[in-house]
């Protein structure tokens, strides 16, 4: 039996079916062209004016050869090759093809020196044409960027993605598999000076569309920058409203005082490196504490006025088990986890070598993920509940749409190829823990299509247009569906927190917000729990296509970088730092001495160890996943040398034991035969 309030607003979501039906025959004529706004050079796309990259299968793309590729970069790192040849020629650039066979979506390709490859893009055909269907196109083509977009083959093309990351330094106090970055292995350091970062962001604003988006510090390590917090500030003053660090916790783990300076300096998000539940889940990383760090970094961060982010690096037969207790994590404790982000491995880096045997037992996709959370947490349909995180774009539109032409800022928007990221959104009640996917209440799909609408007809007056998504919203929502305590004033004020249509304050994010702000958004009953998907390409299955939309650009002293271009790819980030190198580690540590690292087991000291958070205690007793131990398959980098190295030096005692039996039985020679004593030589 529903609450009485639930039949009422059934009724209500009926009577906006027929208000609906009337707004929209209304608005559908004599539509308006769009208008052109400050923050663009180029007026707003219509729905049906949007692009889209090839889609479906079987299709073909462009892609690269994962062995041409790194012996191209060696070339021009080594000087042999200059490196405008990235820029004018399609250097190690293969055709690929996209297929379906024996249920799962494959990437085949084959170079005419190294021969064949081919890798896991999806296990579920529904699931990864859902995603395709549901892609609503590119975003406004990206122009006034000649200076920072010109990469050749890897350079942006469209919109103007939703995180700018900044590389502070090299320098990290871990030593982590995997690793984007390489960190603390590749002989130099690069760090940015303050002249640097100034001029990356100074840059930033430049280009159009001038979208709001997250600036995120990253290394390495960003808080072993002398420059961290001073750069979020700054990042501030230019105008962003969201700036964030991805960080291992260590520092904010062992300082309450640095996680507060950090918080008045203006960060607002931690992506906090999170692999698991218990320091077991943990130990691959190497760190003593590490689940114990990461515990305290949110309990001093969260204290401070920062949210949160677990990101997770999932690596199958390492932590896969670990979906499940995460988003459990996330769960029992919605009040200071807000949002979780699973990455599926990419092999670069480090791992940029891998065999082909580990590479395929470790392979781990979007679809597994969309899976592993219905299996494990019971939550979310895979091709129904999973959308890409382009969806949204359609709902950023809406928030152009109303701001008006004038607005200083466009709306942050995540247009990226639907193959590269997804997300659930959960509806969790902060106070019983109750919670569903919003959309089992919610019609998404047709949603996106009645705002598209609005969109499309591009009316000038914007209460008319908030008018008609408050229609669009209560038609498509089901009250049986959604949490006990949910209401529909509940999802009217969700939506129009998110994208600020009516003006109602809800707790300012820009520069010049307070921690009374802070706490005023934090008071919101309802968590809107997004578990996102965001899987980086490496050389195994690189698609152009996803590079030239990409979302998140990296800002470089050679311009702004997608971040596959950067990390795999052609490896712009190898190239780069070396040409902006700031010195030898050896000149390094004559000038600074050696920074600490915690690796080989190390635990981190900190002041105290306790938290506030719920924790399932079974899960943090759990030992570590073994499942690539127990069938002989080598965990990392270092393993696969070390156990290279160890047959290499089995084969070769093999052979001397071999030709030692060919000269004693074929050619008859007796043990010492033909060794002469040093004292007989007169």
């Amino acid at each position: 039996m529903h609450k009485p309030i639930k039949y009422v607003e059934k009724v209500a979501t009926v009577a906006a079916k027929g208000a609906w039906a009337i707004f929209d025959k209304i608005n559908s004529i004599n539509q308006n062209p769009s208008f052109t706004p400050k923050w663009s050079d180029k007026p707003l796309l219509k729905s049906y004016q949007k692009s889209k990259p090839p889609l479906g299968w079987p299709r073909t793309t462009d892609s690269l050869c994962p062995k041409c590729v790194p012996e191209m970069r060696n070339k021009i790192l080594n000087g042999e090759l200059p490196v405008e040849i990235l820029k004018n020629e399609k250097v190690g650039e293969i055709k690929a093809q996209i297929i379906q066979r024996d249920g799962k979506i494959w990437m085949v390709k084959e170079c005419p020196i190294h021969g064949k490859f081919e890798d896991l893009m999806a296990i579920d055909t529904a699931f990864f044409k859902h995603l395709e269907d549901v892609f609503p196109g590119r975003d406004i083509r990206a122009h006034n960027d000649e200076k920072l977009h010109n990469h050749g083959s890897s350079t942006i093309t469209h919109g103007r993605g939703s995180v700018l990351t900044i590389d502070l330094t090299n320098r990290c106090n871990m030593m982590c598999d995997p690793c984007f970055m390489d960190a603390n292995q590749v002989g130099f350091v690069h760090e940015l000076s303050w002249e640097d970062i100034k001029t990356m962001l100074d840059n930033a604003i430049s280009i159009k569309p001038r979208r709001q988006m997250s600036v995120q510090f990253s290394g390495g390590e960003p808080t072993m920058s002398p420059y961290f917090l001073d750069a979020v500030r700054y990042s501030r003053k230019v105008g962003y409203n969201s700036v964030q660090a991805a960080t291992n916790g260590i520092e904010f783990a062992k300082s309450p005082e640095y996680a507060r300076q950090a918080a008045e300096a203006g960060l607002r998000y931690a992506y906090l490196q999170f692999d698991g539940i218990g320091n077991a889940a943990n130990s691959h990383r190497a760190v003593g504490n590490l689940f114990d760090v990461k515990m305290r970094a949110i309990e001093n961060l969260y204290s401070a006025g920062v949210d949160i982010v677990p990101v997770t690096t999932i690596v199958n037969g390492i932590n896969n088990e670990q979906v499940g207790r995460i988003v459990e994590f996330a769960l029992d404790n919605p009040k200071k986890i807000p949002f979780l982000s699973f990455q599926p491995v990419s092999f670069t880096g480090r791992d940029e070598a891998v065999t082909d045997e580990r590479r395929a037992a470790q392979r781990y996709t979007l679809s597994h993920l969309a899976h592993d959370v219905k299996n494990m947490n019971g939550l979310g349909e895979p091709a129904r509940d999973w959308y890409p995180i382009s969806f949204m774009s359609t709902f950023s539109d809406f928030a152009d749409l109303v701001h008006g032409p004038d607005h200083d800022w466009g709306q942050l928007s995540c247009g990226c190829h639907p193959n590269c990221g997804i997300g659930l959104a959960v509806m969790v009640d902060k106070e019983t823990k109750e919670k569903a996917p919003v959309t089992a209440f919610l019609n998404a799909d047709q949603l996106a299509k009645d705002i598209a609408k609005i969109n499309d007809a591009a009316r000038r007056n914007k209460w008319a247009n908030v008018v008609g998504v408050g229609l669009a919203l209560m038609r498509n929502y089901d009250p049986f569906k959604a949490p006990t305590h949910f209401k529909i004033t509940d999802l009217l004020q969700k939506f129009d927190k998110c994208f600020g249509a009516t003006g109602r304050k809800y707790g300012k994010v820009d520069g010049t917000r307070t921690r009374a702000d802070i706490d005023q958004r934090r008071a919101d009953r309802w968590n809107f729990l997004f578990i996102a998907g965001m899987w980086f390409q490496d050389l195994f299955n690189y698609d152009f296509h996803r590079t030239e939309q990409c979302i998140i650009p990296y800002a470089t002293q050679e311009g702004e970088i997608s971040f596959c271009a950067y990390n795999t790819g052609v490896g712009w980030r190898n190239i780069v730092e070396k040409m902006h190198m700031t010195a030898t580690l050896t000149k390094w540590y004559e000038e600074h001495g050696r920074h600490k690292i915690y690796a080989g087991g190390k635990a981190v000291d900190m002041r105290s160890k306790d938290h506030s958070l719920i924790l399932n205690q079974e899960a943090v007793e759990a030992g570590r996943q073994t499942d690539l131990d127990e069938v002989g398959i080598a965990k990392n980098a270092r393993e696969e040398k070390l156990r290279a190295r160890a047959a290499k030096l089995a084969q070769e005692a093999e052979d001397q034991k071999m030709a030692q039996l060919y000269r004693q039985h074929i050619l008859k020679e007796q043990p010492g035969q033909g060794l002469v004593q040093l004292g007989g030589m007169n």
